[in-house]
C-alpha cells in the first residue's frame, strides 16, 4: 500500500518535534501513557452518557510490554480506541489533538463533563515515540466496532493505514527501539527497572492501573521432608504488577490521611530519613484550582547553602509530573520547603515541560507564601521547642530573606525571626520584644558578637543594660545586614549599641561630652600618631561607661560587615574605617595623659598599641601581630 504523507508540513514539523521540543527523550513514555489515560477517560465518559455502554472503570488499565528479543516496547490501553478516520485525523495530522477536540465538543451544560479531565492538548505527544523508535506501529479498534486498523510509520516519510485483526477495543502503540548511538543508550527503554522508574517519576498518579510483568525473587516453599539442616532456596518468578500509585496523597481528604502516611510519602519522595516538622495540605478552587502538599524539613540538606542546591516544588498537571523543581512557586526565604502542587489550570507549552504563562503560578505562589508563613507562626506559638529546632536549621535562610532583593520580603519574614534576648536569656521574637519594651525606650537595641556570653561582656552594652533596656544579641555574621535592612518597625528604629546616639543626650550631657573631648585632644592626637593608619580616628567615647576602650567604625561599613564579607570567596571585599574609642574617665586614659604630658613617646606608643589590641580582641577581630602584642604586655610587666 502506498504511503500517505503527513499533513501540516510534516517533515519539518516532525523533525522539530523529535529533535527540539522535548528536553529529555525519556518523556516519550509519559506522553504515551497520558494518551492511553485519555483513551480510558473517553470510554469512561461514554459509559456515563450512553446507557448502552457497559464498562466498569475498575476494568480499565494500561499495559507496558517490553520485548528485548524483538526490540519492541508496547503501550496498550483498553479505552475508546480509534477508527480508520480517527487514525487518519489524529495520527496523520501532526498537532491535531483528539483529546483537545473531545474536550471542546463537550457540552458546557453537560454535568458528566465535570467527571472527566483529559490530559492531551496539542496532539504532538504521540510523535515523541520517534525520539526513541525508528518504526512505530499502532493497532487500534474503536469501541463498538468490529473493524481494527493498523497505522505504521518510520517517521517523516509518511505512514500507511491497513485493516488488521484485534481481539478487543483499545489501542496498542508498538515502538521498535533504535539501536544504541555514540552518546545514546536506547537499550534502557527495554529494561523493566528503567520503565518502572520512569512510570513512578512521571505517571505515578495516572488514575488507571499501569501494569507490567516484572521479575521478583521469592523463597521456595520448604519441602515437607526437609531436615533441620535445610537451607532456604530462592527462585526468580515473573508476575504482573501495578506500577503506579494512582491516587495521589494530596487528592485525598486531610481527615483521611494519617500522619505516618504523610511522613512516609515525604521520606520516599524527597529522600530524607527524618520525619518533617510540619505538613501543609491545602487546596483552592476559583480563578485557579490547585491542590498542594508542602513539607517543612527537620534538617538542612547537606548542600543547602551551596550554589548547587536547587529550590522548587514538584509541579503536576492533572496528576502528570511536568516539572521536578518549579522555582517560581517559592520565594528564596522559603527555599527549604519541599512538596508538590497539582493543577489542571497551568498553561503549558507544547512539550508540557514549560509553562507558557506565569499568571497562574503567581496566584498559587502568593497563596502558598501565606500558607507557609501561617504554618510557621502556628508552630512558633504552639510548639516553641519544635520551632527552635526549625530555626536552628533554617533561621539563617529567613535572615537572608530580609536582606535579599533590597528587602522585598522583609515584611513576610520579620514576624518569623528569632534573636537571643538579654532579658529573657533565650530566644525572642520581635513582637515579644516590643511588648516588653518600656514606654521611654527609644529604639530596638542590638549588639553583634560571637556568642551571647561574649556580647554580654562587651563594654559598650553596659550603658544600655543599666537603663533597663533589652538588647538583641546577634551572633551570626549576617545579622548586622539584617538589622540595617529591617530599619524600623512601627516607627521605632533598630540601633546598634555602638551608635553614639543610641541613648539620647540632654543639652547638658552633650556640652559635658564636648568639653571632655576638647580636654583630651592632646592624648587623642598622640594615640593617633602612634597607631598611624591602623585607625581612621581616635576619639573620647560617648558609649563607654566603665570599660577602657572599644573599636567602632566611621561610615556605612561596620566591623560585622567587614568580617562577613572577608569570609566570602575571594575575601577583602569591604574594609571598615576603624575608630578607637577611649573612656576619658578610666584609669588607662589617665596613664596615657601622664605619658603625653611628660613627653614619654615610647610609653605612649606602647599604651596605644596595648589598648588597640584590647579593642580588637573585644570586637572579635584577630590581632595583626600576636607575637608583638605578647612582647608588649610582658615589657609593661617588668
Amino acid at each position: 500500500m502506498a504511503k500517505k504523507q503527513f499533513k501540516a508540513e510534516s517533515k519539518r514539523l516532525l523533525d522539530l518535534m523529535v529533535n527540539s521540543i522535548y528536553t529529555h527523550k525519556e518523556i516519550f513514555l509519559r506522553e504515551l501513557i497520558s494518551n492511553a489515560s485519555d483513551a480510558e477517560d473517553k470510554l469512561a465518559y461514554k459509559s456515563l452518557t450512553d446507557e448502552n455502554v457497559d464498562v466498569k472503570r475498575k476494568d480499565l488499565k494500561i499495559t507496558i510490554t517490553p520485548d528485548k528479543e524483538m526490540r519492541t516496547l508496547t503501550v496498550s490501553d483498553n479505552g475508546i480506541g480509534m477508527s480508520r478516520e480517527d487514525l487518519e485525523a489524529n495520527l496523520g495530522t501532526i498537532a491535531k489533538s483528539g483529546s483537545g477536540q473531545f474536550k471542546a465538543d463537550l457540552s458546557a451544560d453537560d454535568k458528566a463533563a465535570d467527571k472527566i479531565d483529559v490530559i492531551g492538548q496539542f496532539g504532538v505527544g504521540f510523535y515523541s515515540a520517534f525520539m526513541v523508535a525508528d518504526h512505530v506501529t499502532v493497532l487500534s479498534r474503536a469501541f463498538g466496532s468490529d473493524e481494527a486498523w493498523m497505522w505504521q510509520s518510520d517517521g517523516a516519510d509518511g505512514y500507511t493505514v491497513t485493516q488488521c485483526e484485534k481481539d478487543a477495543p483499545g489501542t496498542d502503540v508498538i515502538m521498535h527501539i533504535k539501536a544504541n548511538a555514540d552518546e545514546e543508550n536506547y537499550d534502557q527503554y527495554l529494561e523493566t527497572y528503567k520503565l518502572q522508574e520512569l512510570i513512578k517519576k512521571y505517571s505515578d498518579y495516572i488514575r488507571y492501573p499501569i501494569i507490567m510483568e516484572v521479575e521478583d525473587y521469592r523463597q521456595k516453599p520448604k519441602p515437607e521432608d526437609a531436615g533441620d539442616d535445610y537451607k532456604p532456596e530462592w527462585e526468580t518468578v515473573k508476575e504482573w504488577k501495578t506500577i503506579n500509585s494512582m491516587v495521589p496523597l494530596w487528592q485525598r481528604q486531610k481527615s483521611k490521611v494519617k500522619p505516618e502516611e504523610y511522613n512516609a510519602f515525604y521520606k520516599e519522595k524527597f529522600g530524607d530519613w527524618q520525619d518533617p516538622l510540619a505538613v501543609i495540605h491545602t487546596s483552592a478552587e476559583g480563578a485557579v484550582t490547585y491542590k498542594a502538599m508542602l513539607y517543612i524539613p527537620a534538617q538542612t540538606p547537606y548542600d543547602f547553602y551551596t550554589r548547587e542546591y536547587q529550590k522548587g516544588l514538584q509541579l503536576y498537571s492533572s496528576g502528570v509530573m511536568i516539572m521536578d523543581k518549579c522555582a517560581d512557586l517559592l520565594p528564596d526565604c522559603f527555599r527549604f520547603v519541599k512538596g508538590v502542587v497539582d493543577s489542571p489550570d497551568f498553561s503549558l507549552n507544547i512539550s508540557r515541560e514549560i509553562l507558557q504563562h506565569d499568571r497562574q503560578l503567581k496566584v498559587i505562589a502568593t497563596a502558598l507564601e501565606k500558607k507557609i508563613k501561617s504554618e510557621l507562626l502556628k508552630m512558633q506559638k504552639e510548639d516553641r521547642e519544635k520551632y527552635e529546632k526549625f530555626w536552628a536549621a533554617f533561621g539563617t535562610q529567613l535572615k537572608y530573606g530580609v536582606v535579599n532583593d533590597y528587602g522585598a520580603k522583609k515584611d513576610l519574614v520579620q514576624d518569623l525571626l528569632l534573636f537571643w534576648s538579654s532579658k529573657e536569656n533565650g530566644y525572642t521574637t520581635l513582637a515579644a520584644y516590643k511588648d516588653r519594651m518600656p514606654e521611654d525606650q527609644p529604639y530596638y537595641y542590638y549588639a553583634c558578637g560571637e556568642s551571647p556570653d561574649k556580647i554580654a561582656k562587651l563594654p559598650q552594652v553596659e550603658r544600655i543594660l543599666d537603663k533597663g533596656y533589652e538588647i538583641l544579641y546577634c551572633t551570626e555574621d549576617a545579622d548586622d545586614f539584617v538589622m540595617k535592612a529591617l530599619m524600623e518597625i512601627d516607627g521605632k528604629q533598630f540601633k546598634s549599641v555602638n551608635d553614639e546616639d543610641a541613648l539620647p543626650q540632654t543639652e547638658e550631657e552633650k556640652k559635658a561630652a564636648e568639653e571632655k573631648a576638647e580636654a583630651g585632644k592632646p592624648v587623642l592626637e598622640a594615640v593617633k600618631e602612634a597607631l598611624g593608619d591602623l585607625v581612621k580616628e581616635v576619639r573620647v567615647s560617648a558609649i563607654l561607661k566603665s570599660g577602657a576602650c572599644c573599636l567602632t567604625t566611621d561610615g556605612p561599613v561596620s566591623l560585622e560587615m567587614e568580617k562577613y564579607m572577608n569570609k566570602l570567596e575571594g575575601g577583602q571585599h569591604m574594609k571598615a574605617d576603624r575608630v578607637l574609642e577611649l573612656n576619658a574617665d578610666a584609669a588607662p586614659f589617665a596613664a596615657l595623659k601622664k605619658a603625653v604630658d611628660t613627653e614619654d613617646k615610647d610609653t605612649v606608643a606602647k599604651y596605644s598599641k596595648l589598648l588597640y589590641g584590647q579593642a580588637l580582641l573585644l570586637a572579635g577581630l584577630p590581632l595583626e601581630d600576636p607575637a608583638e602584642y605578647t612582647q608588649l604586655v610582658c615589657s609593661l610587666m617588668v
